[in-house]
């Protein structure tokens, strides 16, 4: 990370922050669910305007490389042309986004069998189905909070899912930039082998995770022990460790972490987290989803009984909870005027954006609640926030990364990853972790951000992996991780001119107050290509 000098600062209750390489002194990563990049941009930054919130984009706002400017919103080589979905078709079914079927439906970078090996298409009122389903995206009427956000800071058109497949892997990715390094036990605790949970085993049942087995340390796994799944477990560390072994105050904030009933040691009974919500097509779902939670599969970093914080001081700091907490933990803290160094943040699941039990319409409540607290509060002038997602659901995307590392394991990899791996090699020699994978949203909020910029630089769920570790001079988790390879998100940051302006949003995603119009870093005349 390109300084010449820390940035200390001191903390308000008198202990000396950790000094940083830039002038970043809190980073809120905000890690959504299942949307790939065109689901979402398709036509940025033109929206039909025919229902939903008005939207009109800014003069000389830059082109990104989405359906619209590629020419693929007719005549498009996927059995289906994409179509435009409202804001009344907001809750859909869910698409295939195993980790195989992404590379199918990639068929070797040519982006055209999605339709035959990722889309669902019927699932039940009151969820929206159509043939071709997965084809299809949404504008600026539906997803307007982020479309504004993407007007005003920055935002990347080449971003992608560290490995291919679903959630599991892209929240390691995240915290670890490694998938490899599970094992299996039983709900009893029992070492086993287990297909679903290990791929590619070695002789120690040590292999890859690449599917949605729920964590081990973790009492609300297996939807409150309802079911007799087996578990995984980490091996490694995790960007927890190393904000820990450095002093730097952190925390993963998740909505329905915080159990109803608690956990008791007398009576021998776990604890369950069994917070309910509702989204707008009436659909109800648990809060909480334990595989949605990397820290969870680590002892070194797990809350195995969901324990609360001490106290609100001590969020972000080691004690019982092990910086493992409630949504409304992050609030707290916040309010308090104690916002940790680090914080991730996961949305209740009917608000995380995941396709059939959440929607765009209740993620943006979310994003723009959580956004709007951050601008408000003292610590704004010195935040960068990063809304990303965890995989792409297998929403079609037209654009392939260029694979970093390849697998050629037969049982799960097409010829996008078994040719890579005969160019680029299998880092660690451990299979069944290709990628990059599906593309993704990625935005980059802050005072900070260039405005009105779409960075073009290729890069991933690791890259924030690799930003924390470079602004607390963390080190590199090692072992292969995909931390080492990541680029760079600061091209989309400016630290030396001028400031980007607040605009805080209404619910609706439309803009509510705007500070001002900035300095124009970032004037909206880049072109779309690579670097």
């Amino acid at each position: 990370m390109a300084s010449a000098h820390g940035h200390g600062s001191w903390h308000s209750r008198g202990k000396r922050e950790v000094a940083t390489t830039t002038p970043i002194k809190h980073l809120v990563v905000i890690f959504q669910e299942n949307v790939s990049f065109d689901h979402y941009f398709a036509t940025y930054p033109d929206a039909a305007n025919t229902d939903g919130t008005t939207f009109t984009a800014a003069a000389h706002t830059p082109a990104v490389d989405n359906l619209a400017n590629a020419g693929l919103l007719t005549g498009n080589p996927n059995a289906n042309d994409p179509q435009r979905l409202g804001p009344d078709q907001a809750v859909t079914c869910d698409q295939d986004h195993g980790y195989s079927a992404e590379q199918k439906a990639f068929n070797g970078g040519l982006m055209n069998l999605f339709v035959e090996n990722t889309s669902r298409d019927a699932c039940g009122s009151p969820l929206y189905g159509a043939p071709g389903l997965t084809m299809d995206y949404y504008d600026g009427n539906t997803v307007t909070a982020l479309w504004n956000y993407a007007q005003h800071y920055a935002m990347s058109d080449n971003s992608y899912s560290t490995t291919f497949g679903p959630s599991t892997p892209g929240a390691l990715n995240l915290v670890s930039g490694q998938t490899h390094g599970v094992t299996a036990r039983t709900p009893d605790g029992a070492p086993t082998s287990d297909s679903y949970a290990v791929v590619s085993p070695d002789a120690n049942g040590v292999g890859t995770v690449i599917n949605d087995p729920d964590p081990y340390f973790d009492d609300c796994a297996n939807k409150n022990g309802e079911r007799s799944y087996n578990l995984a477990v980490m091996h490694g560390r995790n960007v927890g460790d190393l904000l820990d072994a450095k002093g730097v105050t952190w925390g993963w904030f998740q909505g329905g972490f915080r159990p109803t009933t608690p956990y008791d040691a007398s009576a021998g009974s776990t604890a369950v987290c069994g917070a309910t919500s509702t989204n707008v097509a009436g659909v109800s779902s648990l809060d909480y989803s334990a595989h949605h939670e990397p820290f969870q599969y680590y002892e070194s970093t797990a809350n195995p009984h969901h324990l609360p914080p001490t106290s609100v001081a001590m969020i972000g700091r080691t004690d019982q909870a092990n910086h493992q907490y409630d949504m409304s933990d992050f609030d707290a803290a916040l309010a308090a005027g104690n916002l940790p160094a680090v914080s991730f943040l996961k949305a209740p699941a009917y608000q995380d954006g995941h396709a059939a039990y959440s929607d765009p319409l209740d993620e943006q409540n979310f994003l723009v609640k959580q956004i709007n607290a951050i601008q408000t509060s003292r610590f704004w002038s010195s935040t960068a926030i990063v809304v990303l997602y965890d995989d792409s659901d297998g929403w079609y995307d037209h654009v392939a990364a260029q694979i970093l590392n390849g697998s050629n394991d037969p049982a799960n990899d097409s010829a996008i990853c078994t040719d890579a791996a005969a160019s680029v090699g299998v880092a660690g020699g451990y299979q069944d972790r290709c990628g990059p994978g599906t593309r993704q949203p990625l935005l980059v909020i802050s005072p900070f951000s260039k405005t009105n910029y779409v960075d073009h630089a290729q890069t991933e769920q690791a890259s924030v992996l690799r930003l924390i570790e470079d602004n607390w001079r963390l080190g590199r988790i090692g072992d292969a991780s995909a931390d080492a390879r990541a680029g760079s998100l600061l091209g989309m940051l400016e630290f030396h001119h001028g400031r980007a302006p607040r605009v805080l949003l209404n619910a609706d995603g439309s803009v509510a107050h705007h500070d001002g119009h900035g300095d124009g870093r970032g004037d909206g005349h880049d072109s779309v290509g690579r670097s």
